[in-house]
């Protein structure tokens, strides 16, 4: 096969970028609403949230990697990264070898404040979950995502896969659902996990 010869039409081409475009804006608008509306009694915007959801399950982020994963421009991240500072949510370093990154690291006070919010979670007020609960009721499960999941790799590549999936993870293995609310498992507190 030629490098001019295509497998797939314009028009077909065309048709899935367009409808990947307007599903992905649909879904997107209902899914900042919904994130807007649950960060909003923590004085947090969605940009200050993820950094703060990165520094956590990173642990010693740089703002490069947090650029990177949470899909914003640098100045971006290192913007908002300073604004969570000036509140004591994050704290900025160095490391003694690579003096070129600086380095972001929750504090206390920043970890707390995302277990509140993870605390705080009610998905019946999120109209993303309540869009997919009736597939949930129909096949048992919720939707896997996983074509979506290959396009986000091939754009991104292995190590934003990596890292996404190692957020899910943690939350997997260091929280526990306790009346009806995720709680940080009483073990990872005192650091046994």
């Amino acid at each position: 096969m030629g490098m001019t010869e295509k497998q797939y039409s314009m028009k077909e081409a065309m048709l899935f970028s367009q409808r990947m475009a307007q599903l992905s804006k649909a879904l997107w608008k209902s899914i900042e609403k919904d994130w807007q509306q649950w960060i909003k009694p923590f004085d947090l915007n969605i940009n200050e949230h993820h950094i703060l959801w990165i520094a956590f399950h990173l642990n010693g982020a740089s703002i490069s990697d947090v650029a990177k994963f949470g899909v914003m421009h640098v100045s971006t991240a290192f913007n908002f990264s300073k604004k969570l500072e000036e509140r004591g949510l994050l704290k900025f370093s160095k490391k003694e070898n690579d003096k070129r990154n600086t380095y972001i690291q929750l504090t206390p006070q920043g970890e707390e404040i995302l277990l509140q919010l993870m605390e705080t979670y009610k998905p019946d007020e999120y109209a993303v979950f309540s869009g997919a609960l009736p597939l949930r009721e129909l096949y048992g499960k919720f939707p896997e995502i996983i074509e979506m999941m290959a396009i986000v790799r091939n754009i991104y590549g292995d190590d934003f896969m990596e890292i996404f999936e190692r957020c899910f993870n943690n939350i997997e293995g260091k929280f526990v659902e306790e009346d009806g609310t995720l709680k940080k498992h009483k073990k990872t507190e005192q650091g046994l996990i």
